[in-house]
């Protein structure tokens, strides 16, 4: 396990570099000019102005260069400074990251609690009414567009019932809670503010319900399968010949088994909703890394671009070693083999 862990390890750096590379190269062969964000439209004109421009932001170079100016920093750490913002790119990740990962571990908390959920009722009720309704609710969240459901929720919780907060992580004229890890939630508890961690707990309803459906679709469908193998396995025939009970069967044997390529499946989801949540942070005016990588894309704001690139990589990597290391604590065949 330590030299699996440390050839994982050891390989995550020529992985980020491949994805900065292919990210690099895409940025630079798109057509469209990022000096319109630098130095407005109206300055295109202006020789001198353009020309001061790409010195400053080192445009006026060739792309191998500016590649390996941008690695040779990347190696101290050095991410950038936007050209839409004018600051330190991995200062504005650090200051959006929390709002990002405050909306993804609640719909993941959601898809997951709600998916398990569902899949076991679906089994254990097999071509029942409620199996049939769980797959619907499954099969909806899996194919409706994220920002329809957003748009749809909103028009109808917000705009039409006012059950709801609209977009935002607070109410307009709310004080933000004093800043210790970001999450709202958490910060607003620990002042002791009661009023605005319900305010931030409404606020993120709604979001967190739209991102965590698909997840919710994907593990009770994954779920329901995998359980239904496990209750026709030789194991469970013998567990109920024993005069075990059935939530018995079903909880303390079944279903741990089941669950096993569900870890797999979390593990991916809390990459994906990180990198996802780009259409649901728009939709809800939240002010995360998605909303940042949406801004950077419509400004072709290179350094913005490669920092939200290289944090999704580093995302997806991590979440895959913690998923592999968790099965193999877990299922004793993969930690052996």
């Amino acid at each position: 396990m330590r030299r699996y862990v440390l050839r994982r390890v050891a390989i995550m750096p020529l992985l980020l570099l491949g994805i900065v590379t292919m990210v690099f190269a895409v940025t630079r062969l798109t057509p469209a000019n990022p000096l319109v964000t630098i130095v407005g439209e109206r300055n295109l004109g202006n020789r001198v102005v353009v020309d001061a421009a790409k010195r400053r932001w080192g445009l006026d170079r060739s792309v191998p260069v500016q590649y390996e100016r941008y690695v040779a920093n990347l190696t101290r750490g050095d991410l950038g400074t936007s050209f839409r913002t004018r600051q330190s790119v991995g200062r504005d990740l650090s200051d959006r990251l929390p709002a990002t990962l405050e909306l993804t571990l609640a719909a993941l908390v959601f898809g997951l609690v709600s998916g398990v959920g569902l899949g076991i009722v679906a089994a254990r009720r097999r071509d029942g009414w409620i199996d049939h309704l769980s797959r619907l609710f499954a099969l909806v969240g899996s194919s409706m567009p994220a920002f329809w459901a957003g748009l749809l929720l909103l028009y109808v919780f917000y705009s039409r019932l006012g059950w709801l907060p609209g977009p935002g992580r607070l109410d307009p004229r709310a004080v933000t809670p004093l800043r210790r890890t970001g999450f709202y939630t958490v910060d607003s508890l620990l002042a002791g503010d009661w009023n605005t961690f319900w305010a931030s707990v409404r606020h993120l309803a709604m979001p967190a319900f739209v991102l965590g459906w698909g997840i919710t679709g994907i593990v009770s469908r994954l779920t329901r399968a995998s359980l239904l193998d496990e209750l026709g396995a030789d194991y469970v025939r013998t567990a109920r010949a024993m005069g075990i009970s059935e939530r018995r069967v079903v909880a303390g044997h079944a279903l741990p088994n089941a669950l096993l390529p569900t870890i797999t499946i979390a593990g991916f989801s809390f990459a994906f909703l990180i990198t996802g949540a780009v259409l649901v942070e728009t939709v809800f005016s939240w002010n995360g890394v998605g909303s940042y990588a949406v801004d950077a894309a419509r400004s072709l704001d290179y350094p913005a671009i490669m920092g939200v690139s290289l944090l999704g990589g580093i995302a997806f990597l991590l979440t895959n070693l913690l998923t592999d290391l968790t099965y193999a604590l877990i299922d004793p065949r993969i930690r052996l083999s």
